[in-house]
């Protein structure tokens, strides 16, 4: 964590610190089962400037919730993937998708969005 961990009492407010910046939870749930290339999250994520998007990458990889990858090739190759911290969040962020997905519904609005339901590891 930015702070470390003795700075935080309630385990909430952890959390929220980890995944909640502006675009963190769609990274790490773009993540759960994929490795992906900076272009590829872009992609998916079209409303992230790409200062915004390379700013909570660097955050999720200090707070050890992804791994970055850099090969030595040219031109450079830079992957992003769940670390198994970053992979034990993964409930919590189907539990907000559950959630979230429900209470649109039940206002009468459709889930469209750049996340997808991803397939459960049997």
């Amino acid at each position: 964590m930015k702070n470390g961990c003795t700075t935080y009492h309630c385990p909430v407010d952890a959390t929220l610190d980890m995944i909640g910046g502006k675009y963190k939870a769609l990274i790490l749930w773009h993540l759960i089962n994929n490795t992906l290339r900076f272009g590829e999250l872009r992609k998916l994520i079209p409303q992230a400037t790409p200062k915004m998007l390379t700013q909570q990458l660097r955050e999720l990889e200090e707070d050890q919730l992804i791994i970055r990858t850099v090969y030595p090739v040219v031109p450079p190759k830079v992957e992003y993937a769940l670390s198994d911290l970053g992979n034990s969040i993964r409930p919590i962020l189907e539990t907000m998708y559950d959630w979230g997905a429900d209470y649109l519904r039940q206002n009468g609005l459709t889930v469209s969005c750049s996340m997808k339901f991803p397939t459960k590891d049997i």
